[in-house]
């Protein structure tokens, strides 16, 4: 018997969310492509290497091994181990693996660290621009998005007293990404011990950390206690497939996280924990050689676009990003970049993705090899002479 659609009543916060723009696109791009016209990608934030081999053995090897069944929830105790090592390695700080709970991917460590810290109407400070998804896992939990400018003349560093000013007995946390998406500037240590002082605790996203070409970027965890930190594989090892991250988190706080991922998550995939073990320990001769690529692309791309007429005030030193001001060309970064990719066959991401104050800007991810960079400048550079020098 014929039976009624269901009235399906969609929620409200889900019929709001925002799309994720680089998303659509990536998405445009590849319906061009399926035309069979050459895009060059600048737009995506995802490593163009392969995984180490020793990633890619590890895998193998867990296969073979039967390493396919659930792992603690917490994550495999020799991995928190390895965690826990590097951050006293590279950072002085000592952390227990009893702090650090190995998700899929650094997303549901967001997601567990909100899930924890935020009730219905409280409010999390983040910056603007920033990560285009902050914002929607801060909404999903109930919780409110404040956010505080930031400024391409300061390198997009926070300032403090604009974060003062918007403190009320409702916030929670403030969130920090340094290596920052969409800029590629890297936070100071001074600022990061002024943020300290608000004694609220600190979301720190150190996912592009070891990313760094310029000095260093600190952990949170070196001028506080009073923080979580999330961080992952996907960036530094090219791992983004394996989906691995982890957070680490007050001793208070754990067993409340534990039994979130427990019910919504249950543990990261376990081979994946095998290979992220062999990442930390075997990986390091990979990541320089990596990171000295990467940091040969940046260097090139600044040049390019300065030769171009892009004016870049504080070049960017972490992450593969660079955030370039367009709005010289256009008011709508969501038009300029679909014109971009339309005519020169180029994906760069609309500022506007990152909020607000990120409209009239452009973003470039260096996480491409550097001949298709080459050619994505020469398509760039057409394309700026038809559109302000058109014969």
């Amino acid at each position: 018997m014929f039976q009624p659609k269901a009235n399906l009543m969609i929620i409200q916060k889900a019929k709001e969310i925002k799309p994720f723009i680089v998303m659509e696109v990536l998405e445009k791009a590849a319906e061009m492509e399926s035309r069979g016209i050459d895009v060059i990608h600048m737009e995506v934030g995802e490593p163009d290497f392969d995984v180490p081999v020793c990633v890619s053995e590890a895998v193998e090897q867990a296969f073979k091994e039967g390493r396919t069944h659930y792992t603690h929830s917490m994550g495999d105790p020799e991995l928190r181990e390895e965690i826990a090592n590097r951050y006293l390695k590279d950072y002085g700080v000592k952390v227990s693996p009893n702090q650090i709970i190995v998700t899929s991917g650094s997303s549901p460590a967001i997601l567990l660290t909100l899930g924890v810290l935020c009730d219905c109407e409280d409010e999390v400070i983040i910056s603007d621009p920033g990560y285009a998804c902050y914002q929607n896992f801060i909404r999903f939990v109930n919780a409110k998005p404040v956010k505080v400018p930031v400024y391409e003349e300061d390198g997009f560093q926070y300032r403090p007293e604009e974060i003062a000013n918007r403190i009320t007995a409702k916030t929670k946390a403030i969130m920090i990404n340094s290596p920052m998406n969409p800029t590629g500037n890297i936070l100071s240590s001074q600022v990061m011990k002024e943020l300290t002082q608000f004694n609220i605790p600190i979301i720190s996203d150190e996912i592009y950390h070891g990313l760094v070409y310029v000095k260093r970027a600190h952990s949170i965890l070196e001028f506080s206690e009073n923080a979580f930190v999330l961080n992952g594989f996907s960036k530094l090892y090219a791992m983004t497939g394996l989906r691995l991250g982890y957070v680490i988190a007050p001793e208070e706080c754990v067993r409340p996280m534990q039994k979130l991922q427990q019910n919504l998550f249950i543990c990261a995939g376990s081979t994946a924990q095998r290979a992220g073990i062999a990442a930390l320990r075997l990986a390091g001769e990979d990541v320089k050689r990596m990171r000295i690529t990467y940091d040969e692309r940046r260097k090139y791309l600044i040049k390019r676009l300065t030769q171009l007429g892009f004016k870049i005030k504080v070049p960017p030193t972490g992450a593969f990003y660079i955030f370039v001001n367009t709005k010289h060309l256009s008011s709508d970064s969501y038009k300029l970049a679909f014109d971009i990719l339309e005519k020169a066959h180029l994906g760069v991401t609309p500022g506007t993705d990152f909020g607000e104050n990120g409209e009239g800007f452009i973003r470039f991810s260096y996480a491409n090899s550097l001949d298709n960079i080459k050619e994505g400048m020469n398509r760039l550079e057409n394309y700026l002479n038809q559109t302000l020098f058109p014969v």
